[in-house]
């Protein structure tokens, strides 16, 4: 019987991987240094595989390596390739470890604690399930997700598709945003923006799509926000909001939990402003079943904060 492992058009898988390293950094000089040989026996590499494929894979344009269209196809299939490694390695392992899962999990810094805590809760109730967290920046989230070491990354803000060809944005859903505080301010009787002339506002930094998005409604309505504090992390911005000192914009699920406690005095609505959450994944689609099984559940969190 024929099959692959006949033909004498073995690739190289070992080229394959310094091709990878080369198109993950644009850069045969940066991709060298990850891969700890030298520039010209990458180049040497490189110029071996092309002739392998009998197709050019880079272009230079300026300082910079670009793929080309054959170049971008290989880049897929290394990339499935890898990946279908990576799960190999990863359900032999597990094997021998009672079938021990590990979900490696990156959350962009800002990002709300009780929605992290959310996403993770159902998956704690399975004995032989280890959840890793990893906080930071979004690029430095997505580099460890290229590189497999991170499963999938949860995030307020998707990721651009000039940022990265590689990487998906999956819709969690989106939870409507409130302005809340520990005491019910003074309110003009005058609707939505206009009523929060001189009131003190506690906003997410200039980061956040939502702060984006209501000052442009408080433009639109000629309001000029009195900004007593912004932060970028949504646990100090719960406690500004809890102090009674002025209104907090955030969603619902920053301050669910003290609204069950009555703790928040006020809330107001944002007409029409909501937050997305999305999951990042350097596949289109989730193709562990497990993790597929995870998210959706999630998805059904959001919805019942959105009724």
């Amino acid at each position: 019987m024929n099959s692959a492992f006949d033909n004498p058009q073995w690739l190289n898988y070992h080229h394959l991987r310094h091709f990878w390293m080369i198109a993950k950094h644009r850069s045969m000089t940066r991709a060298a240094e990850k891969l700890n040989i030298s520039q010209s026996t990458l180049s040497e590499q490189l110029a071996e595989l092309e002739d392998a494929l009998k197709q050019k894979l880079f272009d230079r344009v300026g300082k910079s390596l670009q793929l080309t269209d054959a170049g971008q196809v290989a880049l897929e299939h290394a990339e499935t390739i890898f990946n279908t490694g990576h799960q190999l390695i990863s359900r032999l392992r597990q094997s021998g470890e009672n079938q021990k899962r590990t979900l490696r999990i990156g959350a962009v810094g800002p990002l709300s604690k009780n929605l992290q805590f959310d996403f993770i809760q159902p998956i704690l109730a399975e004995p032989q399930t280890k959840v890793v967290v990893v906080a930071g920046a979004l690029d430095e989230l997505v580099l460890q997700l290229q590189e497999h070491k991170l499963d999938l990354v949860l995030s307020n803000i998707p990721l651009r598709a000039d940022q990265s060809q590689d990487v998906f944005n999956h819709l969690l859903g989106e939870v409507p945003v409130f302005l809340v505080g520990g005491r019910k301010p003074r309110l003009s009787s005058d609707l939505f923006p206009k009523n929060l002339r001189d009131v003190p506002l506690f906003l997410p930094s200039r980061q956040s799509n939502v702060r984006a998005e209501f000052e442009l409604l408080l433009a639109n309505g000629g309001v000029e926000p009195f900004i007593h504090a912004e932060v970028d992390d949504m646990a100090l911005l719960r406690l500004l909001a809890l102090s009674g000192e002025g209104l907090a914009l955030v969603s619902k699920i920053v301050v669910e939990r003290e609204l069950q406690s009555r703790e928040i005095k006020f809330m107001q609505r944002v007409p029409g402003l909501t937050e997305r959450f999305y999951a990042l994944t350097a596949r289109k689609k989730f193709q562990n079943k497990w993790l597929a099984e995870v998210v959706v559940t999630f998805r059904n969190r959001l919805t019942m904060l959105s009724i």
